[in-house]
């Protein structure tokens, strides 16, 4: 058996349809802005995609760059600067942030209602009460591949590597208020040497660490959903942090890397504003 591939660009293709037909309809184009604290190669990666989706959607994009050296107050009210002008509908902050600055303390202060990328503790809260507006753009973009199995979640046994307030711990709740039973691990559970044995009964499999490959195939229960959120260089190639080949012998459904997550992660984020400018003119 060799699994189905779970492109995202497929997936990503027909939400942006959608979302294309319903910027049009609006009244006015919904408005993202993203900002940039000194530069940074993998955001820079990021950026081009925003920026690109954006455009082809109808959303208006505005990046601001800002120094290296800025103090984190500086920061925060350039932020709610940004919270007052009734024409942006979206708010971005670009991580990793240099060291000075607390990414939660930036993150929470961006409007709950502006945030593009539903980090807020008040968006993370809703997540909690099942009733997610603006949800987390990776935990949201592995739930649509899953979704996009056709597989039914309630009571089917899920594994997550990785407990990141971006991926792991909102994804853990999202796939929780769909009644399936969930387990998280992390560090501690792999210097224990428990972590192949949790893989091992997991029905649906969603991995991100950012560790090539420390996920082994064998580890994989046959006809697995596999989501590989990783992306890691190794030598002249990109892989993910489930060892592909060997996985894809034994899953139902695996995700490439690169094309899996990723492609999906930048529409989620493309949805959000959408749903942000909604909530912002619900009147």
């Amino acid at each position: 058996m060799s699994a189905q591939l779970l492109e995202g660009k497929a997936i990503a293709a027909k939400i942006k349809e959608g979302l294309k037909k319903e910027i049009e309809s609006l009244k006015q184009k919904p408005k993202l802005v993203s900002i940039q604290v000194g530069e940074n190669s993998a955001s820079e990666v990021y950026i081009k995609a925003q920026k690109k989706n954006a455009e082809n959607l109808g959303i208006i994009y505005e990046l601001k760059t800002l120094e290296l050296g800025v103090m984190q107050d500086i920061l925060i009210e350039k932020i709610k600067s940004l919270n007052r002008d009734k024409g942006i509908s979206g708010i971005i902050v670009q991580l990793p942030l240099p060291k000075g600055i607390d990414h939660r303390v930036v993150m929470s202060a961006i409007s709950p209602e502006k945030d593009a990328e539903g980090v807020h503790p008040e968006n993370l809260g809703h997540v909690l009460l099942g009733d997610p507006k603006l949800a987390p753009c990776t935990a949201r973009a592995a739930m649509e591949l899953i979704e996009s199995t056709g597989t039914e979640f309630y009571g089917k046994e899920a594994v997550i590597v990785g407990h990141s307030e971006i991926v792991g711990k909102p994804l853990s709740l999202l796939l929780l208020n769909k009644f399936v039973t969930t387990t998280v691990c992390h560090i501690a559970t792999g210097e224990r040497g428990v972590l192949p044995e949790h893989i091992k009964r997991a029905e649906i499999l969603v991995v991100a660490v950012g560790k090539a490959e420390i996920v082994k195939g064998e580890w994989i229960k046959e006809g697995a959903i596999v989501i590989d959120v990783g992306i890691n260089r190794a030598g002249d190639k990109l892989v993910g942090d489930v060892e592909f080949e060997k996985a894809k012998e034994r899953a139902a459904f695996i995700t490439p890397v690169p094309g899996g997550v990723g492609p999906l992660t930048v529409t989620m984020l493309m949805r959000n504003v959408v749903n942000a400018f909604k909530m912002q003119h619900r009147s």
